[in-house]
Parts: C-alpha cells; structure tokens; sequence
C-alpha cells in the first residue's frame, strides 16, 4: 500500500513554479500559485492557506454528547457543533488545542482524550486540517469564551446526534464525520 500511495504521488504531484499573495488576514491567508501539472502545462491554484485546527467529541457518562449552538455568518444561520477551534500561528501541539477548546467553549475538562483522526474540510481548495478527538471522563468548569463568541452548550444524547447528522438537521461536516468515527470507536 506504501509503495502504491509513493507511485500516486509522484503521478500526480504538481509542481509550484509561482506564487502570488492575494490577502493575507487573521485567520486566512489567500494565495495564487502557478503550478506544472502531470502532463506537463502549467495550471492555477488558488489556494485559502489555513493553520490547521482541532475538534473535540466530548461524551458524558451517561451517553450525552456536549453539542454546541452557534450563529456562523457564512451561513446565516444558527448551527448544531461539537467544540472546535483553530491553532495559533505558531501552535504545534493539537492535543493541547484541543484541552483549550473544549475547556473555554463549553467549561468542561476531560480525563482522557482518544486521536480519532485527521480532517480536510474542502481539500480543493483549502490547507485546514483538523485535527479530531473524543474527550471521556468529563467534569463540568466554567466556560471562558472568546469575546466575540457567543454559544449555546446543549448536553444530547448520543444517539439523538446521530438522528440528527442522518435528517440533515446537523450540517457541519467536522462534526459529522467526528461523531459517526466517535460512533464506531466506542461502540455506542
């Protein structure tokens, strides 16, 4: 399989030849590169350069998953998510990020924390790799949001999240694909 994926890459690799900065904010970094593709030609990518972010799938003792209701202006509208967050600039250490989120979103602490894996949102497009975790043995603080951010914490059961992704009722691909793999890593 190692051996396959290396032919793949050196297949299909495309080159950077250029790169030119269309903006440059806060949390995104917007550039157009020139790149030589497989055959040869040059080719645009326009790529929203992103450092990488953390979610976290915190599950109660009693089967409850702590969900999240917020207002995200892309969409206009207010959204059901497990607690996430992007790293710093010069943040490395995912697990940590994830600690953070989970503590300042929605106040709680876990004893464990279990990797489930790694998330592109829109690979064509942007470099955001989430980082995904399930967060047990949980104990309940106090929440130290952001002060432009304003959430709902909701306890649900776990098998009500699940409805939920399935009736399109939870939108947000990060949590959907966190809780279906939390799903099959703890068997719930």
């Amino acid at each position: 399989m190692a051996e396959t994926k290396k032919n793949l890459y050196e297949t299909f690799k495309e080159i950077p030849v250029g790169r030119e900065e269309i903006f440059d904010g806060v949390i995104v970094h917007l550039v157009r590169d020139t790149v030589i593709i497989p055959n040869g030609e040059r080719a645009t990518r326009e790529v929203c350069l992103h450092h990488g972010a953390v979610c976290v799938v915190p599950v109660t003792d009693e089967g409850e998953i702590i969900m999240e209701r917020q207002f995200r202006y892309p969409f206009n509208e207010v959204i059901w998510e497990i607690p996430a967050g992007k790293l710093d600039k010069d943040e490395f250490d995912h697990l940590e990020a994830a600690k953070r989120e989970l503590r300042e979103e929605t106040g709680y602490t876990a004893d464990h924390f279990t990797f489930i894996g790694e998330f592109y949102p829109s690979p064509a497009i942007l470099s955001e790799n989430i980082h995904m975790y399930i967060a047990t043995g949980l104990h309940k603080g106090e929440q130290d949001l952001d002060e432009d951010e304003f959430l709902d914490v909701v306890k649900v059961p776990f098998d009500e999240v699940i409805r939920m992704i399935l009736n399109n009722e939870i939108k947000d691909g990060k949590t959907q694909t966190a809780v279906m793999k939390a799903k099959l890593v703890l068997g719930k």
